[in-house]
């Protein structure tokens, strides 16, 4: 990796669920603080509706594009697909979606520094609530990073968890989804951002998943419901979002949580990771080139 990795700065919001569950005041409370976090791009990993109407998505729609006018990456989620609308859901599932959001489910997003690759985790007609990802995805991903440089990092996002959170729900997660990150080991992701669980959770897939590399686990950064009422765990009736900070030599993850008494998003928590091939030497966390 070379001193001119371009630096990055991510937004990672999930599961703005418009619709009744959506919070209107700590939406605004998001469209303050987005400006001024100096961002590169954002992300949003699914769920941007409560019930996949058509009036939602519109609203979806215009909330988005209130924020920031930067590269972006979305997936859609469970809810962005018709639970009730049988018909609909079996024929023509990501109708609103493509019409309101992004015509792509699978997509890829290209910056200075950074890959990042959006999987579609939605599975309409077969598991409505986990998700799945399927083996031609996983090859999207290949040929989506085969060209990247060494030094830049490789993002993937789903709404779907990969990872269980640590906490005393004990949500199932997606099946195969050891297959697929075994696949990301291989490809050198860093990183998998995702939604769904409506509670923040940052770790590495070694938590859950000891692989074929103890030494190459994939950060993990779960969002939190940044704008409805859904939250859950320790987040019930709460509402979060990252900052990802990306340098050549770490990554920092930021978790801001919606505080009532200030009406506005703070930082509740930071969390570094040396990337490969570096290392932290002392307790200011300023990490060294590890020999490889």
């Amino acid at each position: 990796m070379t001193e001119e990795f371009h630096p990055l700065t991510l937004l990672h919001i999930s599961d703005l669920h418009f619709g009744p569950p959506f919070v209107p005041r700590v939406g605004e409370a998001l469209l303050r603080i987005a400006p001024q976090l100096h961002l590169d791009a954002i992300i949003a990993s699914g769920d941007f509706t409560q019930r996949a109407t058509e009036d939602q998505f519109r609203q979806a729609r215009e909330f988005l594009d209130q924020l920031p006018p930067l590269p972006r990456i979305f997936v859609p989620g469970n809810h962005d697909v018709p639970l009730y609308r049988v018909v609909e859901r079996l024929t023509d599932p990501h109708r609103n979606y493509r019409k309101w959001i992004s015509q792509e489910l699978n997509t890829v997003l290209k910056l200075p520094g950074a890959v990042i690759v959006g999987l579609d985790s939605t599975a309409p007609r077969s598991a409505i609530t986990n998700g799945r990802i399927h083996a031609k995805q996983l090859d999207f991903c290949s040929r989506a990073f085969a060209d990247a440089p060494p030094e830049y990092v490789r993002i993937v996002v789903a709404h779907h968890h990969f990872a269980p959170a640590p906490d005393y729900l004990h949500d199932q997660t997606m099946p195969k989804a050891k297959r697929a990150v075994a696949r990301f080991i291989e490809l050198g992701v860093e990183m998998i951002l995702g939604g769904h669980l409506h509670r923040a959770y940052i770790g590495n897939s070694l938590d859950f998943f000891p692989g074929n590399h103890r030494d190459r686990g994939i950060i993990i950064v779960q969002s939190g419901t940044t704008t409805s009422r859904r939250g859950r765990g320790r987040e019930r009736e709460k509402n979060s979002f990252n900052v990802i900070q990306i340098s050549h030599r770490m990554i920092r993850v930021t978790h801001y949580m919606y505080f009532d008494e200030d009406d506005g998003f703070a930082p509740l928590s930071r969390h570094i990771f040396p990337r490969p091939g570096f290392r932290f030497v002392d307790e200011e966390h300023v990490p060294s080139r590890v020999a490889v």
